[in-house]
């Protein structure tokens, strides 16, 4: 028998540990980004199913990263094609879990460890939901930012603290500092580049509906372009501005001597105030609209905070600018490498969830040098 010392365990056994753990964590955020977007239960279904034949997969058929290749990436019973991302995100939670055990093990122990694979699976989540449906769900921002302060408290290792008061109060200030920071950020990307600007030779159809009654499924169609009502309308103080030829509430023409402006609770027709709620549908036709827009939406500023809840005020300014980098240089090779529009939207989510990455594994040691260059600059060295 194999004499299982302490440096083979160290070495081979809790490292195995780690990366099987990550693919069978892997395997749950499949689950998580399938359902949460589509507003399913994580728990209901209990097991996993086909999206195709919706038949739900027996125990012995959900072992991660070996059931794909066993399945040579189809469904058993239907064999329907099971994407590659499935295999990807649990491989890729297996390596990411392996790398934070050999990095911060002798940094943030145990516990330290384990708070870091809950940051991680939150961020794998939030990049593949962010890609699929250019969102970032609550469940993950607010309920992550919760877990990041208690990890704070009782962890204080995370922030290189020793009492647990400390830790919580890293933890605190990371979170306001990475809210404050991302929140300036869109209104100040709001000043600079806050217009789309619609122009139309004729006179273009237009129509503002509710087909579920509520403002969150409020659909804006200006010729051939759509916008989501929470897209158009961040701030009260949002207009959407058009030039406006004809005009319709409900079917019925409406009268007008000079200006019809959308805003995020009502209508303004003629400087007269009609409530949202009134009416269900606007149609008309129109030869130009300015549409207000956002350099990031809110679920980016509520990541931000989740991850500084995490990791401290210093790593929501690294993240910030890693990912400003990351994204401009992905932006210019989309542009001049795969010849799309400047106009095609981008998820910033992953490019914050890769600058956290960065932080985790190397950050520290990126910021300090940054910081020894400016003093050296400054000649306070």
């Amino acid at each position: 028998m194999l004499n299982a010392s302490p440096e083979v365990i160290l070495a081979y056994v809790l490292p195995f540990f780690a990366f099987a753990i990550g693919a069978s964590i892997g395997s749950f955020l499949n689950v998580v980004i399938y359902r949460i977007p589509n507003g399913m239960s994580v728990n209901e279904p209990r097991r996993s199913f086909c999206p195709k034949c919706k038949t739900q997969i027996p125990m012995r058929y959900i072992i991660p990263l070996i059931t794909w290749l066993w399945l040579r990436g189809k469904c058993k019973w239907c064999e329907s094609p099971i994407a590659f991302r499935y295999f990807m995100v649990e491989l890729l939670t297996a390596i990411v879990f392996l790398s934070i055990w050999k990095n911060s093990i002798d940094v943030v122990g145990l516990p330290g460890v384990v708070a870091l694979w809950v940051l991680a699976s939150l961020l794998i989540s939030a990049t593949f939901i962010d890609f699929d449906h250019f969102i970032i769900p609550d469940s993950i921002t607010i309920g992550g930012t919760a877990v990041g302060i208690l990890a704070s408290f009782a962890i204080p290792a995370l922030h290189g603290e020793t009492i647990w008061w400390k830790g919580g109060l890293e933890g605190i200030l990371g979170a306001v500092v990475g809210f404050a920071l991302i929140w300036l950020v869109v209104l100040m990307g709001k000043l600079a580049f806050g217009k789309i600007k619609h122009e139309f030779e004729e006179p273009t159809d237009f129509e503002i509906s509710q087909p579920g009654g509520d403002e969150a499924s409020i659909i804006i169609q200006l010729g051939e372009h759509e916008y989501e009502w929470g897209d158009v309308f961040f701030r009260k103080w949002d207009r959407l501005e058009m030039d406006v030829k004809e005009l319709a509430f409900n079917d019925e023409t409406q009268e007008f001597k000079e200006s019809f402006v959308v805003l995020g609770d009502g209508f303004e027709l003629d400087g007269e105030r009609v409530e949202l709620d009134s009416v269900k549908k606007v149609t008309g036709k129109i030869t130009r609209a300015v549409v207000p827009r956002e350099a990031m939406g809110f679920g980016d500023v509520k990541f931000v905070a989740m991850i500084g809840a995490f990791l401290g005020w210093q790593c929501t300014i690294f993240v910030l600018f890693a990912a400003s980098i990351i994204g401009a240089i992905v932006g210019l090779s989309q542009k001049f490498l795969a010849r799309q529009e400047w106009s095609r939207p981008l998820p910033f989510g992953p490019y914050l969830a890769l600058g956290a990455f960065i932080w985790i594994f190397t950050g520290p040691a990126i910021w300090f040098w940054y910081l020894g260059i400016l003093r050296r600059g400054a000649g306070l060295e």
